[in-house]
């Protein structure tokens, strides 16, 4: 109940990005910040590697096309977390049993 939408818990627990910057220059790429709830974040990079490592699934299929793309594997593995995070809302919002999408 202490957050309204996605975006305001991955910022609680480290998921979103952040650009680092100072007036106009760019310091570095974006990162995650350190500031953050550590056991949550855990939990939710144990469940992407889970998921990258499984034989079939959507997540998964993402997270190979996104490699094979280029992106980098920590990356890609941030947005399965975010995605896992996204999906846990809709779950309650709906107040629904997850349902995967099977795609034939």
């Amino acid at each position: 109940t202490r957050f309204d939408n996605p975006r305001q818990f991955n910022c609680y627990v480290g998921v979103a990005p952040f650009a680092y910057t100072s007036g106009t220059s760019q310091h570095s790429r974006n990162r995650v910040s350190q500031r953050a709830v550590k056991y949550i974040k855990c939990l939710l990079h144990m469940a992407a590697v889970a998921i990258a490592h499984k034989k079939t699934g959507d997540m998964k299929t993402y997270f190979e096309r996104k490699v094979a793309e280029g992106k980098n594997k920590m990356t890609v593995l941030n947005a399965v977390r975010a995605k896992l995070v996204a999906r846990m809302f809709a779950v309650i919002r709906n107040n629904r049993v997850y349902q995967p999408i099977l795609s034939v």
